[in-house]
């Protein structure tokens, strides 16, 4: 007897062999059977979708769950165009806090808005004594007050109180680490919100790191979401590369450097899991900090890797040889040269065709790049939404020649390079379905078209964000299609997406989820 039956409906499965059904059984979590396999087959609960679209739950392949719940819990100036009310919502803030010498997060902040950037001293004027630290939208950046200059290591460098990369990381060093309670209600917050929009399924692009960390034991904190029924849906975490340390394993194990116990990818269950090895080789488009082969257009300089080239090269052949599945951050076009060079080192010195190393972001590939990831087997996972949101300023500051190379799709298809669909949650909305709508037209939000000939088809974009969303998480036995014996995580929409004009597919109702069988509340109560 099947738990549930589901019907009336067009089910997607995204499945080659049996790519569009009716029906859908559902026993004990798993898909049961699809279409004449169950229809003569009893079941307890039979649910009527009026004719509803069925996909495969979106899977977000790279997502910032505790910093998205967070920031959603923070002061934010996002949309200030003005310093003075910039300074207003920091003063307020400090008014708030009756603790002297508090620290004052505040959240939102894009030095493009205001046409230049804050600076220390304007902070002073309104902090109170308190500790002040401005977090950069793109998590590139912060800019902190006088307050916290003066605990920064002697000859940390900043520019009137902006901070980049790893001076950032110094500043955020100061202040204590969140509370396992504080991040496992944050994971929840966001959780929702992404179940809200379909997705069933998340990668956590990294844990326990000086940039995107929030406490040494934070995969603690997910385990308590977990236990305390706070996580709704499968999250997959990666940790940060500066985790590893020397080891004295076994000469014959090859390794060394490693997490503590030879922790790896692949550690975990369906639920929550340990994957890819966080690797940072440079910053950020919006923070200018991303490492680019020639300099940005206007500007003198071409950003910045995250240090010593060699050190990088090492960390990454260093996480290779322990078994890890990487997942290397490279924006820039020189930053994926350093991460192509390094992972073709590391897969020379011990091949491992089933790594499934992923470049995350690949936000400018050149031309001539495109072979490399072809050959060593490297997913591209982008954020496409970034086209949306910033697509006019980076388009500006590639220039004419550059820009159509910006956060590519068709280009990666026709390499036979897997593209593979993610959001970057908090720095912009996460929403499949709108991602869905910008890789096909790739129009940013005043209608610039960037990049035309990257434009993909609407089924190859819902395939990065199922298909190929599992294949790069290591779930593609289990996830990514409707076929019979995987999950049963299912996402029910209001209308097709290869059916509506491509300008309505991101405003397509998702009327429910599926995790697991059971259907889930989408919004807080």
């Amino acid at each position: 007897m099947l738990c549930k039956r589901l019907t009336n409906a067009r089910f997607l499965t995204m499945d080659p062999d049996h790519p569009v059904a009716h029906d859908l059984g559902i026993l004990r979590g798993r898909i049961a059977g699809l279409d004449a396999a169950v229809t003569s087959r009893h079941a307890r609960e039979v649910i009527d979708l009026q004719g509803a679209t069925v996909l495969p739950g979106f899977i977000d392949a790279h997502v910032h769950l505790a910093w998205t719940g967070l920031k959603e819990d923070t002061p934010s100036i996002a949309g200030r165009t003005r310093v003075d009310d910039v300074l207003a919502v920091v003063a307020a803030a400090a008014a708030r806090e009756r603790t002297p010498g508090s620290w004052l997060h505040i959240a939102g902040y894009d030095q493009r808005a205001l046409g230049r950037h804050l600076t220390a001293a304007e902070l002073d004027t309104v902090s109170r004594g308190h500790k002040v630290y401005v977090l950069h939208d793109s998590g590139h950046g912060c800019v902190v007050n006088s307050a916290v200059l003066d605990l920064l290591p002697p000859g940390t460098p900043h520019e009137n109180g902006f901070l980049a990369e790893g001076a950032m990381g110094a500043a955020r060093a100061l202040r204590l680490p969140y509370s396992q309670r504080e991040l496992a209600e944050a994971i929840g917050r966001a959780a929702r919100t992404c179940l809200a929009e379909g997705v069933t399924a998340c990668a956590e692009a990294g844990i326990g790191g000086t940039l995107f960390g929030h406490s040494p034991v934070e995969l603690g904190a997910y385990q308590l979401a977990r236990d305390e029924g706070l996580l709704p849906l499968r999250v997959q975490l990666m940790v940060a590369a500066e985790r590893l340390r020397p080891v004295a394993a076994h000469e014959d194990d090859g390794f060394p450097r490693a997490l503590d116990l030879g922790l790896r990818t692949g550690f975990g269950d369906d639920w929550l899991s340990v994957g890819a090895l966080k690797v940072y080789t440079d910053g950020g488009m919006m923070a200018r900090t991303a490492a680019l082969s020639r300099p940005y257009e206007g500007l003198g300089h071409a950003g910045q890797l995250q240090d010593d080239p060699d050190t990088l090269t090492d960390l990454i052949v260093d996480g290779h040889l322990a078994g890890w599945q990487l997942a290397v951050h490279a924006i820039g076009d020189r930053a994926a040269d350093l991460a192509l060079d390094a992972l073709e080192r590391a897969q020379r010195l011990r091949p491992r065709p089933t790594a499934r190393h992923r470049i995350e972001h690949a936000g400018l590939i050149r031309p001539d790049q495109l072979p490399r990831f072809a050959r060593l087997g490297v997913s591209a996972v982008v954020q496409p939404t970034f086209l949306h949101s910033f697509g006019d300023d980076y388009a500006a500051i590639m220039g004419e020649e550059r820009a159509p190379w910006l956060y590519r799709g068709r280009a990666f298809l026709d390499h036979g390079i897997p593209l593979v669909g993610s959001s970057d949650r908090p720095v912009t909305d996460g929403a499949p379905l709108r991602a869905v709508q910008f890789m096909v037209e790739r129009a940013s939000g005043t209608g610039r078209v960037i990049g035309p000939a990257e434009g993909i088809t609407v089924e190859e974009a819902l395939h990065a964000y199922t298909v190929a969303g599992a294949r790069a998480c290591h779930w593609e036995d289990t996830l990514g299609t409707l076929t019979p014996g995987k999950r049963a995580d299912l996402v029910v929409l209001g209308d097709d997406p290869r059916r509506v004009d491509t300008s309505r597919i991101g405003d397509i109702e998702v009327v429910t989820t599926y995790v697991e069988g059971a259907e889930t509340a989408l919004r807080d109560s």
